[in-house]
């Protein structure tokens, strides 16, 4: 009768242990022989190999005794229980303890005894060979399953590793270990003078950074792979352009700080990002989150759909919250967030919200029933060209729905509005529509029970609608690179790093403050294009289209007037934020000519208002 379904993976586990007993069994008798052999050499040794058949019968007799009483004190000590590895320090410090005991009890035995069929000093020197012997059997052992999960050296690719520090071992030690890894590591490279001709897992040192196309020629590398843990960018543009000038092909391994959850492994080797090219420090490892204060607490994010906002629920979720809520307006942004999230999009979930900032009574009724002790305000229209084109949009969405979810987060313990560097000293719509928005969370700082306050940054890598999204779908498309103007620079961060800024000021912003992180020098977005094209298949021309509209030529991470203080963290700024009457903005018309509405809008960020009084009534919305 054939075998059901069910009982394969029993036969499967029995047939396992079956062979790990054979092979325990198998180790067991070599020690027990090893145990006879190295009595027997030590005897044969004193006597200068000449032994009578009846000594060396004796000899053999008492090694095996030993072997057997070895046996027994490392059942006893669980020597062969599976506890360590075979041919590991751990399982080799297990044995020589246990031969040390085992030779000492045989000494002690013939000490004692009236007949010694073996001279005293064999245990001493028998006990030695035995666990040479053991070792040596085991050293075999080891080297024989090492080499049988080596990757295939015709399948796998020829891999050169640069840096050769703890990623670098790390990450050959995983590639000499997976047979079925896609690389083959077949020599190192690493600047150190100290580590010329060291040997990691058989593979040795080649050279430094100036070696590359020597080593890519002398090993036929097809791919050479940086795995220097936190380089700077330098260093890593100019093992790439070497790597590329020997004809070889170029991947990184991520920084540390993106590798914390887990030990390297060959998926973690990826292609090199515009972001590991970029030259400016990363501060997300400098900056520390406990993520207790949003465990077990129920969090909204409006926005959710979009870069920063799924981001935000990713790391939210990782701190473990009471109830996640994710609202947008943009059921395909939904359908993908919940996809990355839990690897399956049915939307049949309470978590997802499908709302629009723009509709009050909605925004309300979600809030009341729904009772979220944190909100994320990352939903905004953030587009500067054409907000500047339509101000109206500006005013419905970013200032009067951040209105809408402001005046119903009454009972809210806590409310962080996401803003951008374009409110420090605003000159366009979008950057007028933040600065207010920041004005209006400082309002509700001063009127409301709970914490509010505002998160400013800069321009988000890779986000939908970036500087590097459009470089790369113009370079894809072989159209030349638009680049406002050759001196145009910009402060850019990962959404790594601008979402860990956001749960930051969760923990430590306080009321009504605006948080800015300390994001290192800006980048020249001339610079970054030129970077991006030297790593396209084809080269496209760069076209200077001028500033446009609302543009800066530098951006302001601190407006005028805006002090650089920082009193819980050496990387964030805590700027204090006039509070803006929602009176002021509930009059504002969208329908109004576009030139008198950006005028309003700058006027609303100029004016000067004084400290709403305690206890102060927040007027009604209507609009």
């Amino acid at each position: 009768m054939p075998h059901s379904a069910t009982t394969a993976p029993v036969t499967a586990e029995g047939n396992r242990r079956r062979r790990g007993w054979r092979r325990r069994a198998s180790h067991l008798a070599a020690d027990v022989t090893a145990w006879a052999g190295g009595f027997l050499i030590a005897a044969s040794t004193r006597q200068e190999f000449d032994l009578t058949v009846d000594q060396a019968r004796r000899t053999a007799a008492v090694g095996v005794m030993a072997g057997l009483l070895h046996l027994g004190l490392g059942v006893l000590r669980r020597v062969w229980s599976g506890r360590h590895p075979l041919g590991s320090l751990q399982e080799v410090r297990g044995l020589a303890g246990t031969t040390t005991a085992a030779a000492a009890l045989v000494l002690f035995g013939l000490l004692v005894s009236g007949e010694r069929p073996v001279p005293a000093s064999t245990p001493v020197a028998g006990g030695a060979m035995a666990l040479l012997l053991m070792l040596g059997l085991r050293t075999a052992y080891r080297h024989r399953r090492d080499r049988a999960l080596r990757p295939d050296a015709l399948a796998a690719s020829r891999v050169l590793l640069f840096g050769a520090g703890s990623a670098g071992e790390g990450l050959l030690r995983a590639m000499m270990t997976d047979p079925r890894s896609r690389y083959l590591p077949v020599g190192l490279l690493d600047d150190d003078p100290d580590k010329r001709d060291l040997r990691v897992e058989g593979v040795r040192v080649l050279g430094g950074r100036h070696d590359v196309r020597d080593a890519v020629r002398r090993t036929r590398a097809s791919t050479v792979i940086f795995s220097v843990a936190n380089a700077d960018a330098t260093l890593i543009r100019q093992i790439r352009e070497a790597t590329l000038r020997a004809g070889a092909a170029f991947k990184i391994l991520p920084p540390v700080r993106d590798l914390v959850d887990h030990r390297i492994t060959v998926t973690d080797v990826r292609d090199v990002k515009i972001s590991d090219l970029l030259g400016r420090r990363q501060v997300v490892g400098d900056l520390t989150l406990s993520g207790n204060g949003l465990t077990g607490r129920r969090i909204l994010v409006t926005g959710a759909g979009g870069s920063i906002g799924s981001e935000l629920c990713r790391q939210i979720m990782r701190a473990d919250p009471g109830e996640l809520m994710m609202l947008d307006r943009d059921e395909s942004a939904l359908h993908a967030l919940q996809m990355s999230l839990h690897g399956r999009a049915l939307l049949d979930g309470p978590e997802l919200i499908l709302a629009d900032l723009r509709d009050d009574e909605e925004i309300r009724r979600i809030i009341r029933e729904r009772r979220p002790e944190i909100i994320f305000h990352a939903a905004a229209l953030k587009h500067l060209t054409l907000l500047q084109r339509h101000p109206g949009e500006a005013i419905r969405t970013n200032v009067w729905g951040t209105l809408s979810v402001l005046d119903a987060c009454r009972d809210v313990a806590r409310f962080v509005n996401i803003s951008t560097d374009k409110a420090a000293d605003p000159v366009s719509v979008l950057g007028y529509s933040k600065r207010i928005t920041e004005r209006l969370t400082a309002h509700a700082a001063a009127t409301h029970p709970g914490t509010f306050l505002s998160v400013r940054f800069g321009n988000v890598l890779s986000s939908r609608g970036s500087v590097v999204t459009a470089f790369q779908r113009q370079i894809e498309s072989g159209q030349p690179v638009t680049v406002t103007h050759p001196d145009v620079t910009r402060y850019l961060m990962t959404v790594q790093e601008a979402v860990h800024l956001v749960l930051q000021a969760a923990e430590i912003g306080r009321d009504g403050e605006a948080l800015v992180l300390d994001m290192g020098e800006p980048v020249r977005i001339d610079d970054l294009a030129r970077q991006m094209i030297e790593q396209a298949a084809s080269p496209v021309p760069i076209v200077y289209t001028g500033l446009r509209p609302g543009e800066k030529l530098h951006e302001d991470l601190l407006g005028t007037g805006e002090a650089d203080v920082r009193p819980l963290h050496p990387l964030i700024s805590h700027v204090t934020v006039p509070a803006l009457e929602p009176a002021e903005v509930s009059g504002l018309d969208p329908f109004d000519d576009a030139d008198k509405i950006i005028a309003k809008l700058a006027m609303l960020c100029a004016r000067p208002v004084g400290p709403v009084a305690d206890g102060a009534v927040r007027l009604p919305l209507s609009r």
